[in-house]
């Protein structure tokens, strides 16, 4: 099977400050190198960026701000999502900073039924 490519689209509650702003997509990112194998205990997130919304054709629905991260196979992405604890810790903690969140991952090229 192929990688697996995570897309997070969030927006911020409106009390947020610049600074934890920039904090939470600091940490976001920073999981790249803080979330391990459970067997290695290397790094396993294959790439990861981010970035505040610029979009001009107005279709963001309140969404201000996306990140992608990219897994070699779906046994690292289920890893991420569902155990490795650095995610879980940070998923608790960005819980208590946006308004809402938005999740879909997908495997390039793949367009029939779901792989999970």
């Amino acid at each position: 099977m192929g990688g697996v490519t995570h897309i997070v689209q969030v927006s911020f509650k409106s009390d947020v400050s610049a600074d934890v702003i920039q904090e939470t997509c600091d940490r976001m990112l920073g999981l790249r190198e803080s979330c391990l194998h459970p067997t290695t205990q290397k790094p396993y997130i294959r790439a990861s960026k981010g970035g505040k919304d610029c979009s001009v054709e107005g279709m963001q629905n309140g969404f201000t701000h996306v990140f992608v991260v990219e897994f070699d196979s779906v046994e690292d992405r289920d890893y991420y999502a569902l155990k490795d604890p650095k995610h879980l810790e940070f998923g608790a903690f960005i819980g208590t900073v946006v308004s809402q969140v938005q999740v879909m991952d997908f495997m390039s090229n793949v367009f029939g039924l779901a792989v999970n």
